[in-house]
């Protein structure tokens, strides 16, 4: 099992930058495939980015394709997501999520995941 904890999310102005990190408890992290998904006002939960356990392949929603970024990092048990020129739609509470996996792909179907953060809220304003 492990345990999530999201961090650096904030108030920021729009066209600003923002650093999401999320932090997993225990010693298996490099077995873990990523997710960050986010929860905007009265929307469903949707994808954002996701991360193989090695680090070596990602994907993102076509929204934010080119302005976000994803990264992992085995040695510090941590992914973050590097979020560039953010625009107003971009705010939500943003979740990471894990989920155990072997096979070296990504996931980005949130019932694919088994474990999930408690969410950090980003704030975009104008």
């Amino acid at each position: 099992q492990v345990q999530l904890v999201e961090s650096g999310g904030g108030l920021v102005q729009a066209g600003g930058s923002l650093r999401l990190s999320c932090a997993a408890s225990g010693r298996t992290f490099s077995t873990y495939a990523m997710g960050w998904f986010r929860q905007g006002p009265g929307k469903d939960r949707e994808f954002v980015a996701a991360i193989s356990r090695n680090g070596d392949r990602t994907y993102y929603r076509a929204s934010v394709k080119g302005r976000f970024t994803i990264s992992k990092d085995n040695a510090k048990n941590t992914v973050y997501l590097q979020m560039n020129s953010l625009k107003l739609e971009d705010t939500a509470v943003y979740y990471c999520a894990a989920r155990r996996d072997y096979s070296g792909f990504y996931f980005i179907g949130p019932s694919e995941y088994a474990y999930w953060g408690q969410g950090t809220q980003v704030t975009v304003s104008s």
